[in-house]
C-alpha cells in the first residue's frame, strides 16, 4: 500500500532525523479549550451549577479554601460523583481514539484508517452483546462484566486478524487489512444474530453500540488508566519511527528500522488503547478518523508534534460531544456516537473536498 495524501509529505524524510519543531500554539489552544470545556461540561446538566460555584467546590475539595460552604450540599455530590468522572472518562476515551487513529493511519499509510480498522469495534460489539442478551446476560451486566467481555472481544478480534494476516515472519499491511475486514464481518454477523434473539434486551444493545457515558464513574476511570498508560505509551515512544514508516518499507529497513517490530508494537499499543476505551464507552465513531486530520492541518505530519495534539483535541472533541448529547434534548439523553457521527461526517467531507482540490 503506497503513501497517500497528507501522509506522504516529503518533509517527513527530513523530520526523521531533525529535532522536532514543536508548534506549541495549537497544542496550547487545545489544552486551554479542553480546560474550558471541562468546566462548562461539569456545570451544565439537569441541575445547573454556576461556574464560580464549580471552582469553589474544587478549591474546597483540594483544601485551598476554608469557611462555611455557600452552596447546597447536593452540588458536591452532583459534581464529584456524577459529572466529573463522566467528563474525565470522556476526555480519556477521546484522547485514546484520536491518538490510536493517528497511529493506525501511520502504520497503514492510509488517511482513511481509523482505530476500528482491524476488528476492534466488531469484536467489542460482539463481546458486549453476548454479555447483554444471553440467558445469563442480566447477571453479567449487573456484575459489571459487560466492559470486560467487550474488552476481551476487541483484543480477540485484533489477535485473530493479526494471526490470519501474517505471512511467514512478516505482516503485510494489505493482508492484515483484509483479515481485519473478514473478522469484522464475522463478528458483526454474530452480533446481528444475537440481536435478533435478544427480545427486550435489544434496547440495551443498541444503546451500547451507539456509545454512551451514562454509567460513567470513578471505577471505570481507574480501570481504564493503566491500559491507556501502557497503550498510548507504546505509541508515543515510537513517534519518530512512525515518521520513518511513512517512507516505503524497504527504505525504512535501509535506514536501520525493524519495520515489523515497530508495526507490531504500535498496533499493539493503539489496539490496546482502543479496546480499553471502547469497553467503557461503546462504539463512538469519527473521533479517531477526523481528529488526526485536524491535527495535521494544525501542526503538520511530524508524529512527535502530531500525537500530543491529537491527545488534546481528541479529549476536547469528545467532552463537547458528550455535553451536547446530554443537554441538546434534555431531559432525553442521546447516545454520544450519534453526535460524533452527525458532526464528524460533514467535517470529514469538507476535508475530503479540500483534498480533491489539491489533487486537481
Amino acid at each position: 500500500m503506497r503513501s497517500e495524501g497528507i501522509l506522504a509529505d516529503p518533509a517527513l524524510v527530513r523530520a526523521r532525523a531533525a529535532p522536532v519543531r514543536r508548534s506549541t500554539g495549537p497544542l496550547g489552544i487545545g489544552l486551554a479549550g479542553l480546560g474550558l470545556a471541562v468546566v462548562l461540561a461539569v456545570s451544565q446538566g439537569s441541575v445547573s451549577i454556576p461556574v464560580d460555584t464549580v471552582l469553589g467546590l474544587v478549591l474546597a475539595k483540594l483544601g485551598l479554601t476554608s469557611g462555611a460552604a455557600s452552596w447546597p450540599a447536593s452540588y458536591e455530590t452532583i459534581l464529584f460523583q456524577l459529572r466529573l468522572p463522566r467528563v474525565v472518562l470522556a476526555a480519556l476515551v477521546g484522547s485514546a481514539l484520536a491518538v490510536s487513529g493517528a497511529a493506525y493511519q501511520g502504520v497503514f499509510r492510509n488517511p482513511l484508517a481509523d482505530p476500528y480498522l482491524i476488528g476492534v469495534a466488531a469484536g467489542a460489539g460482539l463481546g458486549a452483546t453476548i454479555a447483554l442478551v444471553l440467558p445469563y446476560g442480566t447477571a453479567l451486566a449487573s456484575a459489571g462484566l459487560v466492559p470486560a467481555l467487550a474488552f476481551l472481544g476487541a483484543l480477540g478480534a485484533v489477535a485473530a486478524a493479526y494471526r490470519l494476516g501474517r505471512v511467514g515472519r512478516t505482516v503485510p499491511t494489505t493482508t492484515l487489512l483484509l483479515a481485519g475486514v473478514a473478522i469484522s464481518y464475522l463478528a458483526s454477523s454474530g452480533t446481528s444474530l444475537l440481536m435478533t434473539m435478544s427480545g427486550e434486551q435489544l434496547r440495551a444493545v443498541f444503546s451500547w453500540l451507539l456509545g454512551s457515558f451514562a454509567l460513567a464513574g470513578w471505577r471505570q476511570v481507574l480501570v481504564l488508566l493503566p491500559y491507556l498508560a501502557l497503550g498510548l505509551g507504546l505509541v508515543f515512544v515510537h513517534a519518530r519511527l512512525l515518521n520513518v514508516l511513512q517512507l516505503d518499507e524497504e527504505q525504512a529497513r535501509q535506514l536501520g528500522v525493524d519495520v515489523e517490530r515497530v508495526k507490531l508494537l504500535v498496533l499493539v499499543g493503539a489496539s490496546l488503547s482502543t479496546a480499553a476505551a471502547v469497553s467503557v464507552s461503546g462504539l463512538i465513531g469519527f473521533v479517531g478518523l477526523v481528529v488526526p486530520h485536524v491535527a495535521r492541518l494544525l501542526v503538520g505530519p511530524d508524529y512527535r508534534a502530531l500525537l500530543p495534539t491529537c491527545l488534546a483535541y481528541g479529549a476536547l472533541a469528545l467532552v463537547l460531544a458528550d455535553l451536547v448529547a446530554r443537554t441538546v434534548l434534555a431531559p432525553i439523553e442521546l447516545p454520544v456516537g450519534i453526535i460524533t457521527s452527525f458532526c464528524g461526517a460533514p467535517f470529514f467531507l469538507y476535508l475530503l473536498r479540500g483534498r480533491k482540490r489539491m489533487v486537481m
